[in-house]
């Protein structure tokens, strides 16, 4: 077994990578602040070539959509990856570049951007075969080594993980469906880092509508998640919502754990 030390994760959804390179502070600004080990994003709305990131001491890994300005992760990681995953063979969102799956020698670090079931659900048949696939493609990776996964989820799993659980019961991202496959995913012998450290902390929320000044009054949803193989639990030292850090309508979330 390798040696372990303690690393720093961050994921964040970013809306948009360009105009989160516009803000101040920039992307970039966020990047240096935080001093990841490794920093995941979804949701860049990038192609190849449409950005030039200058990110000393990272290596840049990047997964596009094949429809223009839409969905997309990447993953800046200190160490290079022995190898880099991106479709898991699910049949309808595989080419939206919705993972980046990257193999370190001591575990797999998945970043993942989940299909939103969309408004009345319209989308949630998609939403649920991708779950299934995406379940199915980390339990393999685990029977590797430990799995650290990271993005947006797009659920929020328990009433105590938004700040309305009754007017929003059934609608997307809190519709009972997405609920219960989320748990088969933690029961698939995955932890919910934040929820395992943080039992029964509220108003902890990572995602804000830009309406009716959700932010401001953190009327917010849980929906951005690390989880971690249930064989390395016991290893995580710290789980985070960096909700002080802006730019986008979700903030980072941060893990650190012994590997």
């Amino acid at each position: 077994m390798p040696s372990t030390h303690e690393l720093r994760l961050v994921s964040w959804n970013v809306n948009g990578l360009r105009a989160v390179m516009k803000k101040d502070p920039s992307f970039t600004d966020v990047v240096a602040a935080c001093d990841a080990d490794v920093f995941a994003v979804q949701e860049t709305k990038l192609q190849e070539g449409q950005i030039e990131l200058d990110l000393p001491g990272y290596h840049q890994t990047w997964s596009y959509a094949e429809r223009k300005g839409y969905s997309g992760t990447a993953v800046f990681s200190r160490e290079e990856p022995l190898q880099v995953i991106n479709h898991i063979g699910a049949p309808e969102a595989d080419n939206e570049g919705r993972v980046c799956a990257l193999e370190f020698p001591g575990y797999w670090f998945v970043d993942v951007y989940t299909p939103n079931a969309q408004n009345e659900l319209a989308r949630i048949d998609t939403r649920l075969a991708w779950d299934a696939c995406y379940r199915e493609f980390l339990v393999g990776l685990a029977k590797q080594k430990p799995v650290v996964t990271c993005g947006d989820f797009n659920v929020a799993h328990n009433e105590i993980d938004l700040k309305n659980p009754g007017p929003n019961r059934g609608n997307a991202g809190f519709s009972d469906e997405e609920r219960e496959s989320f748990t088969r995913l933690l029961d698939a012998g995955f932890t919910d880092t934040f929820r395992a450290r943080h039992p029964d902390l509220t108003g902890a929320y990572s995602w804000w509508s830009y309406r009716f000044n959700a932010r401001k009054n953190n009327a917010g949803w849980r929906i951005d998640y690390f989880l971690v193989s249930n064989d390395v639990a016991d290893r995580v030292t710290g789980a985070s919502i960096l909700s002080e850090v802006y730019g986008s309508d979700h903030c980072p979330v941060e893990l650190t754990i012994e590997l």
